[in-house]
């Protein structure tokens, strides 16, 4: 079996060895345009989420067999394609066991809040450049507050435990009943937190879940944190929101363009456009899942549940 590893910085060392013995591995990184070109020669490909293998690219894809990804969401491989072809994908969709000892996006999400809340990058360039205003960046303490949770999985209940021990108060809404936890109304948590998280997983159902009505019903001078998809946010109602100043201020992990396979998309964007003059809308790489610990962990994990396929 040849398999073409796209992303192979910092992939773990352990994971290699194991995928190793499933068949022969090439190291990308590949342009999209050399991926198009030279996909049929391989079983196998392991992704990040630097590609979108959609139907473009399983067209070219004449022997691929399965596609290796260290990812919770999939809306970076077209999954109804690869399932047409027979193509397994092999990711950490469901794993919920294992899932749980993974604690980086939940983190990342309080780095953001915090970051967000103190002005943290704002007055650290002040800093940069030689001033010492104090008093410029006062910020606002989380103990108090009220932290709205969308989406009481693995990282919203991980969120509303950190958020506990920042001494805040925790309304969350989720579409199942939880047992032991009190579920509120969409449209309550919306109105009544002081922060709203967002961390449903991305479907049809749920694409632009968050849309002008939604922002609308947000409480005026609340702050929204997403670190789910960005398809989940209709980012010019965002825009709107921030720009009127009925939102105080956004961080976001995720944006919509980021797997949409143009090379350009970034400097399109116009949230991106907009945090670059307004330091009240954070926005980083899809880092919520990047760190050594978590990268590690689930490239071994996803590299044993490649080769125990491949095992039959």
């Amino acid at each position: 079996m040849k398999i073409l590893n796209l992303e192979p910085q910092d992939y773990s060392a352990e994971a290699l060895a194991l995928v190793e013995k499933a068949g022969t591995v090439e190291n990308g990184p590949l342009s999209r345009t050399a991926l198009k070109k030279n996909i049929k020669n391989y079983d196998a490909v392991i992704v990040r989420l630097g590609h979108k293998i959609d139907k473009e690219i399983l067209d070219a894809a004449g022997n691929l067999k399965a596609i290796v990804t260290a990812t919770t969401g999939l809306n970076h491989i077209d999954t109804a394609e690869a399932e047409k072809r027979g193509i397994e994908v092999l990711s950490l969709k469901g794993e919920r066991d294992f899932l749980d000892t993974i604690h980086a996006t939940a983190e990342h999400t309080f780095a953001l809040l915090l970051s967000l809340i103190r002005n943290v990058p704002a007055s650290a360039c002040d800093v940069h450049d030689g001033k010492w205003n104090r008093d410029e960046f006062k910020g606002t303490e989380l103990n108090g507050r009220t932290i709205g949770i969308i989406g009481y999985g693995r990282i919203g209940s991980k969120v509303a435990k950190y958020a506990e021990a920042f001494g805040m108060n925790v309304i969350a809404n989720d579409i199942l009943d939880i047992a032991g936890v009190n579920m509120t109304d969409l449209n309550s948590v919306l109105s009544k937190s002081d922060i709203v998280s967002l961390h449903v997983a991305y479907s049809e159902n749920t694409h632009h879940m968050m849309n002008h009505s939604r922002f609308q019903q947000i409480k005026k001078g609340a702050l929204f944190i997403n670190t789910a998809r960005g398809e989940i946010v209709e980012e010019a109602a965002l825009l709107e929101a921030l720009k009127s100043g009925h939102i105080a201020g956004a961080a976001l992990d995720v944006l919509q363009g980021e797997n949409s396979g143009r090379k350009s998309w970034l400097k399109n964007d116009a949230l991106w456009k907009y945090a670059r003059k307004h330091s009240n809308l954070l926005i980083t790489p899809h880092t919520g899942g990047a760190t050594y610990d978590s990268m590690e962990k689930t490239e071994i994990f996803v590299a044993q549940k490649f080769l125990k396929w491949r095992r039959g």
